[in-house]
């Protein structure tokens, strides 16, 4: 299969829902063993100035439909950031995977060159698409990932490192 935008990047953000999925999961098993009230760990964040787990998950979800709708025609789903339970973030995943499973490969056919700008304040960039799967979608995505993560390592559940690597099958 020849690389292209697709295969950069839906499967990459699939397997880390899948992941996200698996953490979720645990953590609803984690919350119930320790009689710990689930807003708890939804509300968690690292520092005070960071995203909770529920604003990371939803940065990841918005980080794959934007890349998705940055380098496509296809509409996007909106989500309203309203997620408040465990059972909230699961299908806020579930919706998103469900969009991604739903976009045609070809759908992304010559999205490399398309012109992707990012503004963010002042600053306003202009990158081809290959450049902002690269440089900006997937990093971010991966950030966000990883920070639902260590918030929920950081509150006690007893993940490791295979549990963010996810299944290699």
């Amino acid at each position: 299969m020849a690389l292209n935008m697709y295969t950069i990047s839906v499967p990459a953000y699939l397997r880390g829902f899948a992941v996200l999925a698996s953490l979720i999961e645990k953590a609803e098993a984690y919350a119930e063993e320790k009689k710990i009230n689930p807003t708890v760990l939804v509300n968690a964040r690292l520092a005070p100035d960071m995203l909770s787990l529920a604003g990371q998950i939803q940065r990841a979800s918005d980080t794959a439909k934007a890349t998705i709708g940055r380098l496509t025609t296809l509409a996007i789903p909106k989500f309203a950031d309203e997620e408040a339970s465990l059972a909230d973030l699961r299908e806020r995943i579930a919706k998103t995977v469900a969009f991604l499973e739903s976009v045609d490969a070809g759908a992304l056919d010559g999205a490399e060159t398309k012109d992707v700008v990012l503004s963010a304040g002042q600053l306003k960039v202009t990158l081809s698409g290959e450049e902002y799967v690269q440089k900006f979608a997937l990093p971010n995505f991966y950030f966000h990932v990883t920070t639902a993560y260590d918030i929920l390592r950081h509150n006690g559940l007893q993940v490791g490192k295979l549990n963010y690597i996810g299944a290699l099958s």
